[in-house]
């Protein structure tokens, strides 16, 4: 049952995720926060790799080792990608490097989470 959850969790959300980088998106408001966006790419691409790694250790049965570096190197290049195809697929949005940032240090950042919490649960178990 997990197996299942774990990998539908990640695909959906990924789907969601691609859907909703590449919609328009005119009838929200506007943010006044600066630089809000790069906080929900970073919160956005962090949870991507928390749900892939455990897609890759529980669905695949990857060592927890393999399971944190492709979560990590599937969340940059998924982020890279829909910024491309945010320039080239739509006319409302554009290829922003710091987004492609915020995204990288989000699953950078997820990545270091769960390796220390490996470490944290392999030592106290």
């Amino acid at each position: 049952m997990l197996k299942k959850v774990t990998l539908l969790a990640a695909l959906g959300y990924s789907i969601a995720l691609g859907t909703v980088s590449l919609i328009t998106l005119n009838d929200l408001p506007e943010v006044q926060i600066s630089s809000a966006d790069k906080v929900f790419h970073f919160l956005a691409y962090g949870l991507f790799t928390f749900l892939w790694y455990f897609a890759f250790f529980y669905t695949f049965n990857f060592k927890k080792k393999k399971s944190v570096i492709y979560a990590v190197v599937l969340a940059i290049v998924f982020g890279i990608i829909i910024e491309i195809l945010q320039d080239t697929l739509t006319e409302s949005r554009a290829l922003d490097v710091y987004d492609a940032l915020a995204n990288t240090l989000g699953a950078l950042i997820a990545a270091i989470t769960v390796s220390f919490w490996n470490k944290l649960y392999v030592k106290n178990s």
